[in-house]
């Protein structure tokens, strides 16, 4: 378990991290100067800021507008190619997602991999940041925010199973080993195996969050 908080200056601003798992989409706001809510279906004692457990999108309509910036991280499992190999059913989320955020009248941001069906999404990878992991993920916002330079991926991802090597990157999926590891390459030191694997490295909410803060009115006036 984490036990201290990395240091970083209150902005005054409330973020609602909906989806928020073990909080790494929740760290980075939180390192931004963001006071963080979690809202999960499940317990998450390992969730290190404010945690309710509720229905996602109940808590949103009810609650939404409360909060100056929300973040909706919903499970991805539609839209990973294994899930459709496998002929797996589940349920579509963004887009009844999307239409409860744009009611609250608050800015947003919806993440989720590849292949979902976002709007004009801008695409992460852990190379920008210099992470030890690619981990792919799409970000939809109701405010601008700037792509970044994408590196050539130049290292192998190591495969599944056996130990990272030297030179190579993580591929914090499945039953990966070598959870130490994963906790440094995400940047989640606090996170279990299960929590990892579900998360985003906070590098991602930490950059788009210095982004709305650089260029909302709301977030400046703040």
């Amino acid at each position: 378990m984490l036990t201290q908080l990395p240091n970083r200056l209150a902005n005054g601003l409330r973020v609602l991290d909906l989806f928020c798992c073990q909080g790494g989409a929740g760290m980075g706001y939180h390192l931004a100067g963001f006071d963080v809510t979690g809202i999960d279906l499940a317990p998450q004692p390992r969730y290190p800021f404010t945690f309710r457990q509720a229905d996602a999108l109940a808590y949103l309509a009810k609650h939404g507008t409360e909060f100056d910036l929300i973040h909706a991280s919903p499970p991805c499992q539609r839209y990973t190619n294994a899930q459709k190999i496998r002929g797996n059913d589940h349920p579509d989320l963004v887009q009844p997602l999307r239409e409860l955020l744009t009611a609250t009248g608050r800015p947003y941001v919806i993440e989720n991999v590849p292949g979902a069906p976002l709007l004009s999404p801008v695409e992460l990878c852990g190379s920008m940041f210099g992470l030890r992991t690619y981990r792919h993920r799409l970000f939809e916002t109701s405010f601008p925010i700037s792509a970044l330079h994408h590196p050539r991926h130049l290292a192998p991802n190591a495969k599944m199973g056996r130990p990272v090597r030297d030179g190579e990157f993580m591929h914090v999926v499945g039953n990966f080993s070598n959870v130490p590891l994963a906790r440094d390459v995400m940047g989640m030191p606090w996170a279990s195996r299960d929590g990892l694997r579900e998360a985003i490295p906070p590098a991602y909410t930490a950059h788009i969050a210095a982004q709305y803060l650089a260029n909302s009115p709301q977030a400046v006036a703040a």
